[in-house]
């Protein structure tokens, strides 16, 4: 009886000795023509970069300034924001009439004036919003003396802006001695003898009341 060892020994042989199935055989493809044309000419045209570009220089740096782009266009914020409320006044109605004051004021003096040949109806445009509101003084803690120089300064710098509406906070004189607005009539006074003033119009609730005025100026 044969070894187990001598016969796996005649089995690898036999192995060996037989053919190998045509299936299994992988044989190398053929390039094509067009295949081969094309690799010779890769291989012919390539190109060494760095030996073509030996000679080229290098560009020097530009001198020219790298300015930031420019800044947009400041958006006049109190402009629209008093357009928005006087849009609103006038659409559903909370803003009173011309006439329609504080309580209590319906006959005080000084709550009005207009330059001799202008229309009435400044005083209502004025008072419904029809100029945006276009600089702002407030007099709270001012002497009287103070608040004149204050307030023709301002004027003045209103006046060179090219402004036509600006709005003064005088004060109710809630906190003065005896509850007495000092600076409410003084202030109203001073505006009726300015030559630049066509018109001025106590502020309507909203903006201000009794507490501050809208000041009409002439246009340059």
């Amino acid at each position: 009886m044969a070894k187990l060892a001598d016969l796996k020994k005649l089995v690898t042989e036999a192995r060996a000795k037989a053919p190998v199935p045509a299936a299994t055989v992988r044989a190398r493809p053929t390039p094509s023509a067009k295949g081969a044309l094309a690799a010779t000419k890769h291989a012919e045209g390539d190109i060494d970069l760095a030996q073509t570009f030996a000679d080229v220089t290098r560009l020097p740096p530009s001198k020219r300034a790298r300015l930031p782009p420019p800044r947009p266009a400041p958006i006049a914020r109190q402009r629209i924001a008093d357009d928005r409320d006087a849009l609103e006044a006038s659409k559903y109605g909370v803003e009173p009439a011309l006439l329609a004051w504080e309580i209590g004021q319906e006959h005080e003096a000084g709550q009005t004036y207009l330059r001799r040949g202008i229309g009435d109806d400044v005083l209502a445009k004025l008072r419904r919003g029809h100029w945006s509101v276009q600089g702002e003084l407030d007099l709270h803690g001012h002497s009287a003396d103070a608040a004149h120089d204050a307030l023709a300064d301002f004027l003045d710098d209103a006046l060179q802006r090219g402004y036509r509406c600006v709005r003064v906070i005088h004060g109710k004189g809630l906190t003065s001695p005896n509850r007495e607005p000092v600076l409410k009539g003084r202030v109203r006074r001073w505006l009726s003898h300015w030559d630049d003033i066509l018109a001025y119009s106590e502020a309507p609730p909203h903006s201000g009341g009794g507490g501050a005025v809208l000041i009409l100026l002439r246009g340059r």
